[in-house]
């Protein structure tokens, strides 16, 4: 089967058998079970590792129904980093001996040899970033707010899947607002939430390169860089917008505001926690906000968006035409043309959705352009952020924010495969003409 729809036929089989689990009446806290839309959009939500939901997910679900959404949530992240990594590898065999030699001059990881380091990699990282963060909550959990240590050790094992995933889930209503001048708990949700954001590639190379940048590949230190740039960006928006903002920062001391106002400029990517309502966030916050969840993490990782790679190379391009050159070049090396072209259609069909589906939304309720498109690009985006609304979005809302999910989880990666697989040369090349540009 085609990669591609290999990856969707996996992941749609997989939305499907956790829609059938959370249709159970014993997925349910009142044993009557529940509908087919909350539970689709429940299952879709945890195994797209975004975290929107239309229920309370420890109110509304059973021990049973949480364990299920955990474990959606915990395929869906791995799901994604393998299969991104394996089609990767998939594409590099597709190419013929230059075209590996070329993947794997590029990546230095993503080889036709690699499918099983590849595998064992991505379980052996999520297991210990898991296990680490999940230690180190449970143990607050456990000194700092009394909870029995069965409840602190099932607190921090859901809340570290969630993190690592990038998944956004809690177990309390209102997220983590009660933690929000907390370091014992944000600190180590932010620190998994950015591990899992950056992408397998960028850990595997980090891991063994970590002391010699100068072996780390193009991707890896784009990456590194955009991640670098929007982790410093989004806190200072946040700080800028909403210090005196009495229903967000302004009633916090002031490290209560540096550390919310950190937490909450990291998780747009595509994260989906929130120490502060968000409701009550100011509109040049979201639309802030709206810019990060849109970029999003780092390319065959847990995060979603187009991906920071993506944002710079598209960065470069607009650079190198202001200037005049003739190519794009990062850290001496020249963006293949190929490359441009791919990051153009991944970015204009994501602006595409966006608007298609804010525009869907605005004709049939009466949320305001703000809240729908804030909603609309944290689904798209995989986030997980929200201003309220999403249960009480009509059925058909509802129902496009799953399509908005799932498109948004599986898109970029299918897209990205069936455009370096389509890849193939011309023997013969067009008069060249010039449109008005501008």
């Amino acid at each position: 089967m085609n990669p591609a729809r290999l990856t969707i036929a996996g992941f749609a089989l997989a939305a499907a058998l956790g829609t059938g689990l959370l249709m159970l009446p014993e997925a349910a806290r009142d044993g009557r079970g529940t509908d087919v839309v909350t539970a689709l959009f429940t299952a879709v939500s945890a195994l797209c590792v975004t975290g929107l939901v239309v229920v309370d997910t420890a109110g509304f679900w059973s021990g049973f129904g949480q364990v299920v959404v955990l474990v959606l949530i915990q395929v869906g992240g791995f799901g994604i980093m393998a299969l991104a990594s394996l089609l990767g590898v998939l594409v590099a065999r597709r190419l013929g001996l230059r075209g590996q030699l070329a993947a794997a001059a590029e990546t230095k990881t993503l080889t036709p040899g690699d499918v099983r380091l590849i595998l064992v990699g991505v379980a052996r990282t999520s297991l210990v970033v898991e296990a680490a963060t999940a230690v180190l909550l449970a143990a607050r959990f456990a000194t700092g707010y009394g909870e029995p240590l069965p409840r602190a050790l099932w607190l921090g094992v859901f809340h570290s899947v969630s993190a690592f995933n990038n998944a956004g889930f809690a177990l309390w209503g209102d997220s983590l607002t009660r933690f929000a001048t907390d370091p014992w708990i944000c600190l180590p949700i932010t620190a998994a939430v950015v591990v899992g954001g950056l992408g397998f590639p960028v850990l595997f190379e980090l891991r063994r390169h970590l002391r010699r940048p100068s072996r780390w590949s193009l991707h890896t230190k784009l990456t590194l860089l955009g991640s670098a740039v929007l982790l410093v960006a989004g806190p200072v928006m946040v700080w800028l917008l909403e210090w005196r903002n009495p229903g967000t920062l302004g009633s916090l001391s002031v490290p209560g505001k540096l550390l919310a106002g950190f937490f909450q400029g990291v998780m747009p990517r595509t994260a989906g926690f929130n120490s502060v309502d968000i409701a009550q966030m100011n509109s040049g916050t979201w639309l802030g906000t709206d810019v990060l969840m849109f970029i999003g993490g780092g390319s065959a990782g847990t995060a979603g968006g187009i991906k920071v790679t993506t944002f710079a190379v598209l960065l470069l391009l607009i650079v190198s035409e202001v200037r005049g050159d003739e190519d794009a070049t990062a850290f001496g090396r020249t963006l293949p043309r190929g490359l441009h072209r791919q990051a153009l259609t991944v970015a204009l069909l994501g602006v595409g959705a966006v608007v298609a589906s804010t525009m869907a939304l605005l004709t049939t309720t009466r949320f305001s352009l703000d809240q729908v498109l804030y909603e609309v690009v944290s689904a798209f985006a995989t986030v997980g952020l929200s201003t309220g609304i999403t249960a009480q979005l009509p059925t058909g809302g509802q129902l496009l924010l799953v399509a908005l999910m799932f498109l948004g989880r599986t898109g970029t990666i299918t897209l990205a495969t069936a455009l370096a697989l389509r890849s193939r040369p011309r023997l013969y090349q067009l008069p060249a003409e010039r449109a008005i540009v501008g």
